[in-house]
């Protein structure tokens, strides 16, 4: 039996709503600041990243946010877009 400090972490999923499902989903692979340097070329990484964004656009009823989201996790599971080059090693340093 889990320990009572996971039992009180532990949330039922069938509690939660669809959209509160994605906005969990879409936080878990959000690419934070100190991981982007090192995903910022993973194409799956930044694939679900955008998909999941996607998702909570498109569950919020708000398509126009969504297409474009979903357009670029397509775009990095096709190589038609790349990763942009750092902002901070960039020219004009």
């Amino acid at each position: 039996m889990p320990e009572p400090t996971q039992l009180s972490k532990t949330i039922n999923l069938k509690e939660l709503t669809t959209l509160e499902l994605a906005q969990a989903l879409a936080e878990r692979l959000a690419i934070n600041e100190r991981d982007w340097h090192r995903l910022k070329s993973n194409r799956p990484a930044r694939a679900a990243e955008q998909a999941a964004a996607a998702l909570v656009f498109l569950l919020k009823e708000q398509p126009e946010e969504a297409l474009p989201r979903f357009q670029q996790a397509s775009g990095w599971l096709d190589r038609s877009i790349s990763a942009p080059p750092c902002p901070t090693h960039g020219h004009g340093k």
